[in-house]
């Protein structure tokens, strides 16, 4: 994996997450209640608090948890909810070492078939069926793993041409569209909502 992403929208964080297959996986699991650059900013902010160039899911596996936590609420704070996200990254690095010899990149590297990938994400800590399937499209539009029925297994998130997650963030003009499409599906949901009280 060596691309040029734009998640974060800062060329450090973003050269990181093209990178690190730990790092783009860490980035999409803090993509939640908080803006989508502030999430992949997170891993190069982690990265550097711990002094390092790149995440090692050995070390963060083992590393006290208290203290894990308190290095991601250091202001400005990684995530908005920092205690419960550490854990979050903790358990995904813990995954990742009992599974994959903490090798991030073994969870997609020499799959044949987009379910089977599906799979393997969905069952990664902090992933659900959504997450998992926004991350599967990132991979396969922009990270060059395509495996067989890649685009069907991403489900909507797999189209090509389209804005709806960050898989389709290339710069500041498609984080806009991106970032309205979400907006456009709030409003449908809290008006469907709405008329069904």
């Amino acid at each position: 994996m060596d691309v040029t992403l734009h998640l974060a929208q800062d060329p450090k964080a973003d050269e990181l997450l093209g990178r690190s297959p730990l790092a783009a996986l860490v980035g999409m699991l803090l993509d939640q209640q908080v803006p989508m650059e502030w999430a992949f900013k997170g891993p190069r902010t982690i990265a550097d608090r711990l002094g390092a160039d790149d995440l090692d899911a050995h070390e963060i596996a083992v590393m006290d948890p208290d203290a894990f936590a308190a290095l991601l609420s250091e202001k400005p704070a990684v995530h908005r909810y920092p205690g419960s996200m550490a854990k979050r990254v903790q358990q995904l690095c813990q995954y990742l070492v009992e599974h994959h010899d903490g090798d991030a990149e073994l969870v997609w590297k020499d799959v044949t078939d987009g379910r089977e990938l599906l799979k393997r994400l969905q069952e990664l800590p902090g992933f659900g069926k959504q997450k998992a399937r926004i991350f599967l499209a990132l991979l396969g539009k922009q990270l060059g793993v395509r495996p067989e029925g890649w685009r069907e297994a991403a489900g909507g998130y797999g189209e090509a041409h389209c804005h709806r997650s960050v898989a389709d963030i290339e710069g500041p003009e498609s984080l806009a569209k991106v970032r309205a499409h979400k907006q456009e599906m709030k409003a449908a949901a809290k008006a469907a909502k709405a008329t069904g009280k």
